[in-house]
């Protein structure tokens, strides 16, 4: 559970930053980090990240809430899988919680508005971008482009997450075939042993997953050797063994 205490730290980073924001500065006000480039700006924002606007804040918020739930349910599901992986979704969900908390309780916390339509907290003011865009692009060329997203704490640790998983999936996904190859090996070799499945079944799994088995191989160089010999397989040999004598 130990990705869920990654969640929680994000969470309260989230909420103390907010909190301190909430604290000392006033709404619109900016302060200069790194000149232009880099401001703490104080906003509100009742839509999604960076502002996106998709409808009414209750229908915001209940569209995060579902969201979160399903991100929650799948990170426990991979709780215990490649580490990497769930770690980036443990940022994804930790920032969805932070930014939750502000949607559900701010409206009644700060006495403008009732539970569910609260307005997320922003105040990391980015200048990425300003200028005209090139004519040669259609339809928006020579027009004149600012890129400063206000955002925040939680909103950082989705992105993190985000791009923690485009990077991280492949990887997590050819270990879950791997595991899944591992157990279907080890559940055919039982059954061998204990006589249930021919061993041709198991050599030809072992050739699709690279490592033949060791039980069934043994078996196999000891008819050889007992046809080599002339002598007849014992009763208690493998019935597979037993065919091979008939044929």
């Amino acid at each position: 559970m130990r990705v869920f205490w990654i969640s929680g730290a994000i969470v309260l980073l989230d909420q103390a930053t907010k909190a301190a924001v909430l604290q000392f500065m006033y709404r619109e006000q900016s302060i200069s980090l790194l000149g232009d480039w880099l401001r703490l700006t104080f906003t509100e924002n009742p839509g999604m990240a960076f502002g996106i606007r998709i409808g009414p804040p209750g229908t915001v918020t209940a569209l995060s809430l579902v969201a979160t739930v399903l991100v929650a349910a799948y990170v426990y599901q991979v709780r215990n899988d490649y580490a990497p992986y769930r770690w980036s979704l443990a940022f994804i969900l930790g920032g969805a919680l932070g930014n939750i908390i502000d949607r559900v309780f701010y409206g009644v916390l700060l006495d403008y508005g009732p539970w569910f339509t609260g307005r997320v907290v922003d105040f990391i003011h980015v200048s990425l971008w300003q200028g005209f865009i090139p004519r040669s692009i259609p339809f928006v060329g020579g027009s004149y482009l600012e890129l400063f997203p206000i955002w925040n704490v939680a909103d950082m640790s989705i992105v993190l997450g985000v791009v923690g998983v485009l990077i991280f999936h492949q990887s997590f996904h050819d270990r879950r075939r791997a595991e899944r190859k591992r157990k279907q090996a080890a559940s055919l070799r039982r059954a061998v042993q204990t006589r249930k499945v021919p061993s041709s079944v198991f050599s030809d799994l072992g050739r699709d997953i690279g490592s033949p088995p060791s039980v069934p191989s043994a078996l196999s160089e000891q008819a050889s050797r007992g046809r080599t010999n002339g002598t007849v397989p014992q009763n208690d040999a493998p019935f597979w063994t037993v065919q091979e004598e008939h044929t």
